[in-house]
């Protein structure tokens, strides 16, 4: 998907352009841009309506983790674009929009954008992927996204935290931190390995999706749960679902074992596992 600038920049003249588009080979979606047959179908049909690819859609095609929940296409406009196209633009965040110069916009703002279209644990995963997945960190992305940021979005980063590993680890620590739980994220539980998060001396291991499928894996984590036992911790293992779509009971699960205090830190043997986590994660 390509501006008529950006044609220019790849060679084609305005005669080489009518040219590529009379043989069907370049297609005019609107005036001043065009696409190859290869073209993302989604960013197709934003350019199409009257606007770009934006907000959840742009970071769903720059392949961050997406919750279950956002199918439909976000488009974002700009104001010379308003008038076009049938297709209702998202909401966009305080400051200056940066102009629609790609059919797909930068993925800062698209996170920006999203943080009006997704709920707000959403949103925070979503920026957890983002930041685990490029190596930036909270403060960084904080700087980025500083000229778009009002009360809403600045209290949403202070829930951020780049050291999740998947999108489920992201939402099941925000529900839980909302319930009130003092959640420990990425603790150390032995020479090189980490769990998800903890509760006083419990472990909960959220197995996502696109994590923990092979027999490999499968086994190595076994055997850190029958280790972290003899350690002192106890272990529960959740899987994409429990935390999607099956919250509730999931909640009820966890409540099950703090409730009656089994996961207070009481005996020399927990409390020796608990201090080396904590030294762990202070390397």
């Amino acid at each position: 998907m390509f501006s008529r600038a950006q044609m220019g920049r790849l060679g084609f003249t305005d005669a080489t352009l009518r040219t590529a588009i009379r043989q069907g080979r370049v297609r005019r979606l609107r005036q001043g841009w065009f696409a190859f047959d290869d073209a993302d179908p989604t960013v197709v049909s934003a350019v199409k309506a009257g606007g770009v690819l934006g907000c959840v859609s742009a970071l769903t095609l720059n392949s961050l983790w997406v919750p279950p929940g956002y199918s439909n296409v976000h488009v974002r406009r700009s104001k010379a674009l308003r008038g076009a196209g049938k297709r209702a633009g998202c909401t966009t965040p305080v400051g200056r929009a940066p102009a629609t110069l790609t059919a797909v916009d930068p993925v800062e703002y698209a996170l920006a954008c999203a943080a009006s279209c997704m709920t707000a644990e959403d949103w925070i995963a979503v920026c957890d992927s983002y930041l685990n997945s490029t190596g930036t960190s909270v403060d960084d992305l904080r700087f980025r996204l500083e000229p778009f940021t009002g009360y809403r979005l600045a209290g949403l980063l202070e829930k951020v935290d780049e050291r999740s590993q998947s999108g489920t680890e992201s939402i099941m620590r925000v529900r839980l931190r909302a319930t009130g739980f003092d959640v420990v994220v990425q603790p150390g539980i032995a020479e090189y390995e980490w769990a998800d998060m903890r509760i006083g001396r419990l472990l909960l291991e959220c197995d996502g999706r696109q994590y923990h499928e092979t027999k490999k894996q499968y086994a190595k984590d076994r055997r850190r749960d029958r280790r972290s036992l003899k350690d002192g911790w106890m272990s529960m293992r959740f899987i994409y679902d429990d935390v999607i779509f099956g919250w509730a009971d999931t909640l009820a699960d966890i409540r099950g074992v703090t409730d009656d205090d089994r996961h207070r830190v009481r005996s020399v043997r927990s409390r020796r596992a608990v201090d080396r986590s904590l030294r762990r994660n202070q390397l």
